[in-house]
């Protein structure tokens, strides 16, 4: 039988489709194993671990995390599959699995890689235009307590937090469908784990900001008149969005961090995301841990090694200093005197740091170290509030609230004695003004519990929000008194991630669904 001249050419073009596939992927791979390698070859040295003070007890090795099961392709065997050994069948298909491998490879890297530069999204028309029986489970503030209120100003505000209502326009925790039967709609903003939440300044709609776990950023409208949640989502990031702000006095920009390094400029007017800040790709030690800004263009971050750093939006680059040996939760800037900053990090301790002045040569040059205290366990952030308040949150089930009422006022340091010459001054140790008891234990899949201010209270009656592990929302005000403990039988997830609007008493939870719960 002589053979088919059209299938031998088909099985010549396929084969060598096949060929130049391999080929390209292999050359792929061999490109970002090149990159990965020119980039290992430009980063500057860690610090030694001599060049930092000894820690006064043995460092335990960290456990090793069980390995993650793969995702990727396997090989088969070729002899249960029943093809004969050398054959060209079996070289093919070992061939087939490699190219299969080889792209697997190549789009779980591309999904980890940072974009470089700016973004641009189109952003939804006048988006800044002015225009039960769960609930009582674990309950700890009751109408009683409201009640019992004794000092009248306290009562007051009790009452007033305490008659917040959950936004139920749209249900918090019911799945909307689009099969036209009328089911009713949640507000899920992010496809992902909520880990930043914000309200926009503006007093004139109800605009919600989150951020989540894959660096999507989504927006809600609460006032908007559609049947269904007004809801846009833009992916900036790579990697987790840890935080981001909106300056008061630019509230048309936002500033978002990342772990994938690097911080963006997202104008939510233009739909442009302007890149401002860039670490090195896919570089676990440049992820950012929290931002804030002490001026329009000056930013500050911190990492989860333990690095603060400046950036200056007019200039290229950034100066970082190593503040701790380990993970710096969360920060903040004083807002009345932004040189002071406050850092709450992973080594149980909450310090305060004066940016004015620097001490130590060298790797070892930092800001002065002002004042610290130590806690039992580790703390996960430490935020100002105008009054010189300091509120940390930490993992030994407190709250704790430090008072610095003249923090503003402080003088500015003496003059450095030549450049990194200045010795640092006898760092003072501090205690909180009140401890207030609370529960932080989120464990792995919900986000960490963070006390948040509100910045400019109506009546200057300043107070924090923090979520609960029962599914509650905690409103404390500034002497540590509670306030009022907001809750719905149809919240059914912690709402984690808690926030005050900047001047108006409304509140706001993220899940770890994505999905929201908004009281007013």
């Amino acid at each position: 039988m002589k053979p088919d001249p059209d299938a031998a050419a088909e099985e010549n073009a396929y084969e060598l489709l096949r060929q130049q596939n391999i080929l390209k992927n292999k050359a792929l791979l061999q490109q970002l194993s090149l990159d990965a390698a020119s980039v290992s070859a430009s980063r500057p040295p860690k610090p030694s671990s001599s060049s930092t003070p000894a820690s006064s007890s043995t460092r335990k090795r960290a456990p090793r995390k069980p390995a993650a099961e793969s995702t990727l392709p396997r090989r088969t065997s070729s002899r249960l599959a029943g093809l004969p050994a050398d054959s060209e069948a079996a070289k093919r298909k070992a061939e087939d699995d490699d190219a299969a491998l080889s792209a697997s490879l190549l789009e779980n890297a591309a999904k980890r890689m940072r974009v470089p530069g700016d973004l641009s999204f189109e952003l939804k028309k006048g988006l800044l235009d002015d225009g039960g029986a769960r609930g009582a489970r674990g309950r700890t503030f009751t109408e009683e307590d409201v009640k019992g209120t004794t000092d009248k100003d306290l009562r007051s505000m009790r009452e007033k937090m305490s008659a917040l209502k959950l936004y139920d326009r749209f249900e918090v925790n019911v799945e909307w469908t689009d099969s036209g039967d009328g089911a009713a709609a949640d507000i899920k903003i992010t496809p992902e784990r909520i880990y930043a939440l914000a309200f926009h300044p503006t007093t004139t709609k109800q605009l919600l900001f989150a951020t989540d776990k894959t660096g999507n950023l989504g927006i809600f409208d609460a006032t908007s008149t559609n049947p269904t949640p007004d809801i846009s989502t833009y992916k900036l990031h790579a990697r987790t969005i840890s935080a981001f702000t909106i300056p008061a006095a630019s509230p048309t920009t936002l500033f978002t961090a990342s772990y994938d390094g690097s911080i963006r400029s997202f104008n939510l007017t233009t739909g442009v995301a302007t890149e401002v800040h860039a670490g090195d790709d896919d570089d676990d030690d440049d992820a950012l841990s929290a931002i804030d800004l002490a001026d329009p263009h000056t930013i500050y971050f911190t990492t989860l090694l333990g690095r603060l750093g400046r950036v200056d939006t007019r200039a290229r680059g950034a100066e970082q200093w190593t503040l701790s040996e380990k993970k710096i939760g969360g920060f903040g800037l004083h807002p009345r005197a932004p040189h002071l900053c406050a850092t709450g990090s992973l080594d149980r301790t909450v310090k305060l740091w004066d940016l004015r002045r620097m001490v130590g040569e060298g790797e070892g040059r930092a800001p002065a170290l002002l004042a610290s205290h130590t806690s039992r366990l580790s703390v996960s952030c430490a935020l100002w509030n105008s009054n010189g308040t300091l509120a940390t949150t930490s993992y030994d089930d407190t709250v704790k609230l430090y008072k610095f009422p003249d923090a503003h006022t402080w003088a500015a340091p003496p003059a450095a004695r030549g450049k990194g010459k200045e010795k640092e001054a006898e760092v003072k140790e501090i205690e909180p003004a009140h401890v207030i008891r609370h529960n932080n234990q989120t464990g792995r899949w919900v986000t960490i519990l963070r006390a948040q201010w509100q910045q400019t209270p109506p009546g200057g009656q300043h107070k924090f929000v923090i979520a609960n592990m029962n599914r509650y929302l905690d409103i404390y005000s500034e002497s540590g008194e509670q306030l009022a403990q907001l809750s719905h039988e149809s919240i059914t997830a912690v709402p984690a991630v808690a926030q005050f609007h900047p001047t108006m008493d409304w509140v706001a939870g993220g899940t770890g669904s994505g999905k929201i719960v908004l009281f007013s």
